[in-house]
């Protein structure tokens, strides 16, 4: 496919959805209005992911095709309904219309260049059609929050002595303009989010932001990431408060189900169906056009409302969700004063850490995430303070700088392995406060030896093992190599030693099998077998 193919529109879309993942659950967290049921960032990357999907279904359709010859009509068409009918939620539906917008004022403007003249029509094109979807607009929400960052590029865009792009300019030159303007954009979008409590009461009461409003700069952040071919522009964390008791959160209805599902027919008139679904809810959100519309409503009778659309079109994609139980599911996840962060690498090691209580940072194979990374990870642990495990000794500063920056009480536990993490992991009681969860963490450690064997990743200079061979460690110390079976028989033989239980973690590609393993260990010490899949490493072992 050429540069003008299907290419660079996706990886926008898929720079977004990457950012509102990596700040799902935080979003989540954030939303309080108009029901507390914590799945605005669930909702929003449902849409995105719609989006995404009935991009690849362009490109696999278009084959080699550019933009030009499938017709932008057609493929900014096609992702707004896909947007349309894959949105769920308040959230996901006013998004949709958001997208909606501005695909109709690119749609408006056949053949013309996108650049900031345009981005900037689009913006507000779709923040005007974001507000007229809502019957009861709320100032404080993702709609202000839209307007402001369109209202700023048009300003922008008043002082550029020359905005527009000659049809001439680059690819990269294109890139790099709208993502200037966006950026800009989302410095006026994270001025609204922090001002938005002022103007929503129960934002304000709740202690966070709107978690709408929060999630559009979030994706907007990752459009410019995709554009520069970088990490996008920092932006400020926004955490829901834990709490130590449950919270009374503002409710718009008492009703329990969120329904949601579309109506395809011909002459479908959304207002007659407004009356209707307000007699047997609230919320009522009804947007789309007279051929497909998605439906939106807070009710307590799924089938009273979809009985309402029967002879006007037919009824799919229904989506029902007890709100009831996500409101308990959110309050759950902020109860917790001391949360614990453990960076590991390895499928089975994240559920080892979670099944732990613990939250996870996946640190790659080299187990060395950054500063930033972890600092955000810090602030995304559901729990007023943080301990963090860093299981590995190249981390250990990186952690701690992350706790001097963090806006949490963290305290870093010292753990130099993820199976001595693991170990420490078991301390961890989320009602006691980070300092003694850091200390009893740190007191584990001193009862553990720890061992581990891996293939040889070079020749040793001293000629005992080649590229391939095992090699077996005990604490820093190495005691055997050779062949896997007798060099972990050897590091089992020397934890044994004074141990009660001993537990070896396979890593991928382990050469022995469970029973192997236990074939080797000795009677008088328990021996646990589990799963980690990390990489490097065949067996970490940990004696207690």
């Amino acid at each position: 496919m050429t540069e003008s193919s299907l290419v660079r529109f996706r990886a926008v879309v898929e720079g977004a959805l990457a950012h509102l993942e990596s700040r799902r659950q935080e979003v989540n967290d954030l939303n309080v209005f108009p029901v507390a049921d914590g799945d605005t960032g669930d909702n929003m990357a449902l849409t995105l992911r719609a989006c995404l999907a009935e991009v690849d279904q362009l490109a696999q359709e278009g084959g080699e095709r550019t933009i030009d010859e499938i017709g932008r009509d057609e493929i900014v068409g096609r992702v707004a309904r896909a947007a349309l009918l894959g949105a769920r939620g308040n959230s996901g539906v006013i998004l949709s219309q958001l997208i909606r917008g501005a695909a109709e004022e690119l749609i408006s403007r056949p053949g013309e260049l996108v650049d900031p003249v345009l981005i900037g029509a689009a913006m507000a094109r779709a923040a005007d059609h974001g507000y007229s979807s809502v019957r009861e607009p709320a100032e404080g929400t993702i709609l202000t929050v839209m307007r402001e960052m369109a209202s700023r590029i048009a300003t922008e865009l008043a002082h550029m002595p020359d905005p527009r792009l000659g049809p001439c300019a680059s690819s990269d030159d294109q890139n790099a303009a709208i993502a200037d303007i966006l950026e800009r954009a989302i410095v006026a979008g994270e001025e609204s989010v922090r001002r938005g409590p002022e103007l929503l009461s129960v934002l304000r009461d709740a202690g966070v932001v709107d978690a709408g409003g929060y999630g559009v700069t979030i994706i907007f952040a990752g459009i410019v990431a995709a554009l520069r071919g970088s990490e996008g522009p920092p932006l400020e964390h926004h955490h829901a408060p834990a709490r130590r008791h449950a919270p009374e959160e503002h409710s718009s209805s008492t009703y329990r189900y969120c329904t949601n599902f579309a109506v395809i027919g011909a002459g479908l008139e959304r207002s007659r169906f407004a009356g209707p679904l307000e007699a047997i809810g609230d919320s009522v959100l009804i947007v789309g056009d007279e051929h497909t519309i998605k439906v939106h409503v807070h009710t307590d009778e799924p089938q009273a409302a979809t009985a309402i659309f029967a002879g006007a079109g037919e009824v799919s994609r229904l989506d029902v969700a007890d709100m009831h139980e996500q409101v308990e599911q959110r309050a759950g996840r902020l109860l917790s004063r001391c949360g614990a962060l453990a960076v590991c690498a390895g499928d089975g090691m994240r559920r080892l850490f979670a099944s732990l209580g613990a939250e996870v940072l996946d640190g790659g194979a080299t187990l060395n995430p950054s500063t930033y990374e972890l600092l955000a990870a810090i602030h995304a642990v559901p729990a007023e303070e943080v301990v963090v495990l860093p299981n590995s000794p190249n981390v250990i500063m990186a952690a701690e700088r992350a706790a001097e920056l963090a806006e949490k009480t963290v305290h870093v536990v010292a753990s130099r392995s993820q199976q001595a993490g693991l170990s420490a992991a078991v301390a961890l009681v989320p009602d006691r406060a980070a300092a003694e969860n850091a200390q009893a963490m740190t007191d584990a450690l001193v009862q553990l030896r720890i061992g581990s064997v891996a293939p040889a990743a070079r020749e040793d200079v001293h000629g005992r093992f080649g590229v391939g061979e095992a090699v077996g460690f005990v604490e820093d110390e190495i005691i055997a190599w050779g062949e896997p079976g007798p060099t972990l028989q050897a590091v089992l033989r020397s934890l044994s030693r004074d141990a009660e239980l001993v537990t070896c973690i396979a890593g991928d590609g382990a050469p022995l099998d469970h029973d192997g393993v236990r074939a080797l260990a000795s009677d008088a010490v328990e021996l646990e077998i589990e799963d980690g899949g990390q990489p490097a490493y065949w067996w970490l072992l940990s004696a207690e």
